[in-house]
């Protein structure tokens, strides 16, 4: 739930108080310039913007990419949306240091709960439920809720240098932000455990090789496939894709019968869409298909 440090480099650059009193920190600044945004070639650019925290996220910039998300769903003009970090860290977890301080006052049942529940759930469903095809584009260490912030994504790019930490295990922690939903799904319930367990940092080839990650590059690189690979993704058939998406995150929670439910009645109102008829036309015509998105 809080902001861990992965290694004792990472915990001395994430908390070590700036040696400027004159210079405010980062997390006083306005919290668009902790998470930027920007859209091109119809695709939203999020960007973690804390690299002396590694990343970790304070409740405010949570707030913002939940926003964010909800926005890229809504947006006809958005069609794909990247997600990644400056500077070393992708996104070491949750920061609470400037927020309420921890023990203060009296602990009320259910508080924990409520927490986890409209903090990290939230931040994670919003990406699941995005009607845009997220790509993470993991630059750094992403530990905690920062790999799952990841993982909860439709595609994952990793630098070479990147590596993913379930951190939790080594402060005698529970697990929180989907990681024990999402885990099982992506690499199946023993895989699960060995790295929730021992807590051991994973590097992106391995990540790769377990199926965490789609694609490791060269981190010179990992820019350019995140744009290409976005692109490709803003022309495609919008709604056919959101689709797709709903239809392959709800069947690994549903009976056959649901899923095959799911299915046809996806396909029925995708029939309607502008796209689902230019892509049936281009095929007619023999002549690549141009997607509006809608």
């Amino acid at each position: 739930m809080t902001h861990i440090a992965s290694s004792p480099e990472e915990s001395r650059e994430s908390s070590t108080p700036s040696t400027n009193p004159t210079q405010p920190e980062k997390s006083a600044l306005p919290v668009d310039s902790l998470v930027l945004h920007a859209t091109d070639n119809q695709v939203s650019w999020i960007t973690l913007n804390r690299p002396e925290s590694l990343n970790a996220i304070t409740p405010d910039q949570r707030e913002r990419l939940i926003q964010l998300f909800l926005d890229a769903s809504a947006d006809p003009a958005v069609r794909a949306v990247v997600l990644t970090g400056t500077g070393k860290g992708f996104c070491t977890g949750a920061d609470l240091r400037g927020g309420q301080t921890q023990g203060a006052g009296e602990r009320i049942a259910g508080d924990v709960a409520r927490v986890i529940r409209m903090g990290a759930q939230r931040l994670i469903s919003a990406v699941l439920d995005c009607e845009k095809p997220v790509i993470a584009a993991v630059n750094g260490t992403a530990a905690g809720l920062g790999a799952h912030l990841a993982l909860a994504c439709d595609l994952v790019l990793a630098a070479e240098q990147a590596r993913f930490i379930e951190v939790f295990v080594r402060r005698g922690l529970v697990p929180d932000g989907g990681g024990a939903y999402l885990l099982p799904r992506l690499i199946g319930p023993q895989r699960a455990k060995e790295l929730m367990f021992f807590g051991d940092a994973l590097t992106a080839p391995d990540a790769e090789r377990l199926g965490l990650v789609n694609r490791v590059v060269p981190a010179e690189d990992l820019h350019k496939t995140a744009r290409d690979w976005a692109e490709r993704l803003a022309t495609g058939p919008t709604r056919a894709l959101a689709l797709t998406k709903q239809l392959i995150n709800a069947s690994l929670d549903s009976d056959r019968t649901t899923a095959f439910a799911a299915e046809a009645t996806a396909q029925e109102i995708n029939m309607t869409t502008a796209d689902a008829r230019e892509g049936v036309a281009s095929f007619v015509e023999r002549r690549s298909p141009r997607y509006g998105g809608s």
